[in-house]
């Protein structure tokens, strides 16, 4: 008996298609902890006003193609963003005190002015959700409120250790290759009036003439205020490139 031939509206798919477009699929990026709109101006007043406070360090942004929520809004204390102020997208690594730090996305307007202060590998404060550890308010500190001192501080008037570079990884998934890369860099650092070698870990922009001087083993200047994990820590590019 002759056996008909059934035609299937669609192509046959063998195991090792199968098997490649499930790889395909878990290839594609996730874009984990990024709502699909920004929080409404009365959601962002209430996690001001009742959301558990911690820091946050940007590790990339990009402006946002969605459309920002009209005013009244409230981005955090201080002056407010304009009508038609275009909203961010910022990957970042939230510190909250007695919790391990996590790594989120967060879509917010800011005021023009207030990026240059919400670049890679600065700290700004936040407010984070008790409840959702995804939905958080980012905002510029008051001066009193700011837990980490500025680099070019550190700089100017810390004491200097030199550091043994442990590890360097790169965090800016969004790097282009025409900017410094941010890198988080494990550092083990020596000072002379320091009796212990101490390690530390920073989330910092690498200059491109200084990508070299991260790899495994090498050694690089440093200024410190105090022996901590890193808040007071930062790394003299120019002194450890010899520029000074």
């Amino acid at each position: 008996m002759a056996h008909a031939t059934v035609r299937l509206p669609f192509p046959a798919m063998g195991m090792a298609s199968a098997d490649s477009g499930w790889r395909i699929r878990a290839r594609r990026p996730r874009n984990f902890g990024l709502r699909a709109g920004a929080l409404s101006g009365a959601a962002r007043r209430e996690l001001l006003i009742r959301g558990t406070a911690g820091s946050a360090t940007i590790l990339g942004m990009r402006k946002s193609s969605a459309p920002s929520f009209a005013l009244p809004f409230v981005a955090g204390p201080g002056p407010q963003p304009r009508r038609g102020e275009p909203s961010h997208v910022f990957w970042v690594r939230v510190q909250i005190d007695e919790e391990l730090p996590y790594e989120t996305r967060v879509r917010q307007r800011v005021r023009e002015e207030d990026l240059e202060w919400m670049q890679p590998a600065d700290v700004v404060a936040c407010r984070v959700d008790p409840g959702d550890r995804d939905r958080l308010v980012l905002y510029i500190p008051d001066a009193d409120e700011a837990a980490r001192v500025s680099i070019a501080k550190i700089l100017a008037d810390g004491r200097r250790a030199d550091a043994t570079v442990l590890a360097a990884t790169p965090v800016a998934a969004d790097y282009s290759g025409r900017d410094d890369p941010v890198l988080r860099l494990d550092l083990e650092l020596h000072a002379w009036d320091e009796a212990l070698p101490w390690r530390v870990r920073l989330i910092q922009p690498v200059p491109l003439a200084a990508l070299g001087l991260v790899d495994l083993g090498q050694h690089l200047e440093v200024a410190f205020f105090t022996v901590d994990h890193g808040e007071s820590v930062a790394v003299d590019w120019a002194a450890s490139l010899g520029d000074e």
